[in-house]
């Protein structure tokens, strides 16, 4: 738990703070029941330096020798030991832990209690397979493999025998601490990851085939997108069945407008392969919140779009009714990535934990997630209002907003039909989706200002629209009427329209 048990010590048991097996197969059978299926995060890059594989590689155990990447370091001018190069971790500082028992640094692309495991070796990889195969023979209904663009450091036969140093990046007000301070051109990226994807996708294809239930994969990469879509396969080769795109997430801030909101979606659409279902998500676990990115008016407008825009919907808990981040001191933040920073002032500019407190159910003790005194994070302020139990009894929240999307998903016009956007101004961001005779118009004023906007800038939009799902704050509600020709839109407003014939 060095890094929200990103840090895996053994694959194949739970960790005791979640419960047992038992209570994991008893989940499975209640989520079944429910028409519910669970999903796992599987962490293949690496360990926690606690398994036992690690210990045993760091002691030259003939079996796990070579199941991480160990170097050797070398003497500077001063005779100080320093390590094999300037390679820096994903969370600060050098990429390198020595260890004294085995004389050899090994590498770590996260945390030092993260050690990256060795994918050159086969006996790894035929162990990474074997716990897929658990796991799905097991029940669950699939994995997302996270970090996967990291699996494959440079040959470094390909470079005399010892890892290049990467060069420098030249940005601005960076030390050779920061991660950015690098071009991380051998350490991620690299053209095996592709193929090891596919390998992993095809133990999930002969379980699927086996037990005739589609299990799912998704690869999680921060990359550019080019990169990003090769997860989805390539020729021949079948990939992620959802990579997962972050473009509403990375490309997108404060200060992005309607034009912006296009460009992104757009891009994605443009960039993955034609056949291929899209995805789309606006929050996860190591980005602010929507309500603090942007601002808590705009959360049902961001709903519409990851709900309504053709593909898969995507939504990391609290997005739905609204959370906020949390703020977690210094004294209590357990995020590695802001520890490293070794600043009890700036580290909330980096920390991952504001995003990752408790979920709020009610306004009682620990915001119903836990009866336990203390909880990993502490609940947000505010929680004894922003919570699920005063959303499900209003007449109006984004709760119920998000639950109208999900009854729209089903319709053929969002499962099967066509799509069109528009910037009818800076502001105000529309798309259309349809399928046959049957038309909607989503359209948001994610700006500050009052709008009029014309519909009928679309093709075959015209006459009376019908509002199915409105945000909050918006004046209109169900079944009211609006003209497609004028439309009025006041500051943070966003509607789903069907046109009526």
């Amino acid at each position: 738990m060095h890094d929200f048990g990103y840090d895996v010590s053994d694959y194949y048991t739970i960790q005791p703070e979640y419960g047992t097996m038992e209570d994991f197969e008893h989940l499975l059978r209640k989520a079944n029941d429910l028409n519910i299926r669970i999903v796992l995060d599987f962490v293949p890059n690496h360990t926690s330096n606690e398994s036992e594989w690690f210990i045993k590689s760091s002691n030259k155990d003939e079996y796990y020798n070579d199941w991480y990447i160990w170097e050797n370091g070398y003497l500077d001018e001063h005779g100080r030991r320093r390590p094999p190069n300037n390679w820096v971790s994903v969370f600060r500082k050098s990429a390198w832990t020595f260890m004294t028992n085995r004389d050899q640094y090994y590498l770590h692309q996260f945390g030092e209690a993260q050690p990256d495991l060795n994918f050159r070796n086969p006996v790894v990889v035929d162990e990474m397979k074997n716990i897929i195969k658990f796991w799905l023979e097991k029940g669950v209904a699939g994995m997302r493999l996270t970090s996967i663009n990291h699996l494959f450091e440079a040959d470094k036969d390909l470079y005399g025998g010892r890892y290049p140093d990467e060069p420098l990046t030249g940005k601005p007000g960076l030390g050779p601490e920061d991660y950015g301070y690098l071009e991380h051109i051998y350490t991620k990226d690299q053209e095996e990851v592709y193929d090891m994807v596919s390998q992993f996708r095809d133990v999930f294809d002969a379980i699927s085939i086996r037990n005739n239930i589609t299990r799912v994969m998704m690869t999680d990469a921060n990359t550019n997108i080019k990169n990003a879509v090769r997860y989805y396969g390539e020729g021949i080769h079948s990939g992620a069945h959802i990579p997962f795109n972050l473009a509403l997430v990375e490309d997108l801030d404060r200060d992005s407008d309607a034009r912006d909101i296009k460009y992104a979606v757009d891009r994605w659409l443009t960039y993955k392969p034609l056949k291929k279902q899209a995805n789309w998500l606006i929050g996860n676990h190591d980005k602010s919140r929507v309500a603090s990115r942007f601002r808590p008016e705009l959360v049902d407008a961001f709903n519409m779009l990851v709900l309504l825009l053709p593909g898969i919907a995507i939504t990391y808990m609290g997005e739905e009714i609204g959370m906020i981040n949390g703020f977690v001191p210094w004294s209590e933040t357990k995020d590695p990535q802001a520890c490293n920073t070794d600043d009890p002032v700036n580290f909330i500019q980096v920390s991952r934990d504001p995003v990752r407190t408790p979920y709020q159910w009610n306004n009682g003790k620990n915001g119903g997630f836990s009866t336990a005194e203390k909880t990993w994070l502490p609940v947000a302020d505010g929680y004894e209002q922003l919570n699920v139990a005063n959303q499900r009894s209003a007449v109006r929240s984004h709760y119920q907003v998000y639950r109208t999307l999900t009854n729209l998903r089903i319709r053929p016009a969002f499962k099967y039909g066509r799509y069109e956007s528009l910037a009818l101004n800076s502001d105000v961001f529309a798309f259309k989706r349809w399928y046959n005779d049957d038309t909607y118009v989503i359209v948001m004023n994610v700006g500050k200002t009052y709008h009029v906007v014309n519909l009928t800038a679309f093709d075959l939009v015209f006459g009376q629209l019908e509002v199915e799902a409105s945000s909050v704050l918006s004046s209109r509600s169900y079944s009211d009427n609006v003209q497609a020709n004028y439309l009025d839109l006041t500051a943070d407003e966003a509607l789903v329209l069907r046109m009526q014939i």
